[in-house]
């Protein structure tokens, strides 16, 4: 007997959770399935997710604080993504759920029927294919702090760098640390951010201009070093000298 599809549900509304379970109950005379967990926001959902692993999540994509769309985007970032299965009561989000490689979306109130179809498409459904990386970047990037996840907005992110194998995130209150690589994060922030030095990325709306510095000893002779000054952190970053080209670039924004 094959093992059963483990499923985890996330909506914020507790009588669509329970509708989803008693949906899956039915569908069990035909598709071994098993209900493993249930969550009520996006936020609770990777906190799960941290601990736990499942074939296929049942996604709300209206939900606050963090919608489904960009939960599915933030578990394409997980080891082995599960497949995505939407289920809403909105069809208008349908384009945008497929740019996430979900593999059905179902409209509310789900069917037996229904379901069933689309837990043996996930059933059947290429893991190559659900690594597959949205055109769409993140609008948070989830931490794990003290065993609990943390949504960091990348728009108050000053500077991402690299240090030994994490990354810091920085905040103008706040210092986080990262597994994600800076190539990765730089590739789908790019348009956020500009590389100042082959370790550090830093975010454009938070330049606040460039100091000059008199020559080292591993400057060209005549060449003045650079460094960024931030807003709201007195912290200066260095420029490598193959990135200086920045300086007159961004100054000429």
């Amino acid at each position: 007997m094959a093992d059963p599809i483990r499923i985890l549900i996330v909506d914020d509304e507790a009588p669509a959770r329970n509708r989803l379970r008693e949906v899956l109950a039915d569908c069990a005379e035909n598709l071994p399935v098993i209900a493993a967990g249930e969550a009520a926001s996006g936020r609770e959902a990777l906190d799960w997710l941290e601990h736990n692993t499942v074939d296929v999540v049942l996604l709300d994509i209206r939900m606050p604080e963090m919608d489904g769309i960009e939960l599915a985007r933030h578990m394409q970032k997980l080891k082995n993504p599960p497949a995505v299965v939407f289920c809403t009561a909105y069809d208008q989000h349908a384009i945008e759920a497929f740019e996430v490689n979900a593999i059905d979306y179902l409209l509310k109130p789900v069917r037996r029927e229904r379901l069933i179809l689309a837990l043996n498409k996930a059933q059947a459904y290429s893991r190559l294919q659900l690594k597959a990386v949205s055109r769409q970047p993140r609008v948070n990037l989830a931490m794990s702090v003290g065993g609990k996840i943390m949504l960091v907005p990348v728009a108050d992110i000053v500077f991402l760098r690299a240090e030994q194998k994490y990354v810091t995130v920085r905040t103008l209150m706040h210092e986080y640390l990262t597994e994600e690589s800076l190539m990765h994060l730089e590739q789908e922030f790019g348009e956020h951010f500009v590389r100042i030095h082959r370790n550090c990325i830093v975010a454009r709306d938070f330049i606040a201009g460039f100091e000059r510095q008199l020559p080292s000893s591993e400057d060209e002779a005549g060449s003045f070093a650079w460094t960024v000054l931030l807003r709201g952190l007195e912290e200066k970053l260095p420029i490598s000298r193959r990135h200086r080209h920045i300086v007159k670039e961004t100054a000429g924004d």
